[in-house]
């Protein structure tokens, strides 16, 4: 474990002290497991727009064109 001091304003580190509080840890532990969370949460949207972005265009089935902006658009047509 690596040793980090931080500055927080009153209204946050206030918010600190009770979440930790409720949840029966240190201040610091709870830093700790929210930094965590992020980071992982971080690498997995990361991991997921990597493979997303890996495949190949799905091509759309039927006419085979794309539909103009018009046709998206004409809520008429949609009644």
């Amino acid at each position: 474990m690596k040793n980090v001091t931080i500055t927080l304003d009153e209204e946050t580190a206030h918010w600190a002290r009770v979440e930790a509080a409720h949840r029966d840890m240190s201040v610091s532990r709870l830093i700790s497991e929210l930094l965590h969370e992020h980071m992982r949460a971080q690498a997995t949207y990361e991991d997921a727009m990597r493979r997303y972005l890996a495949r190949a265009p799905t091509v759309l089935k039927g006419t085979g064109r794309y539909p103009t902006r018009e046709e998206l658009h004409d809520r008429a047509g949609l009644r």
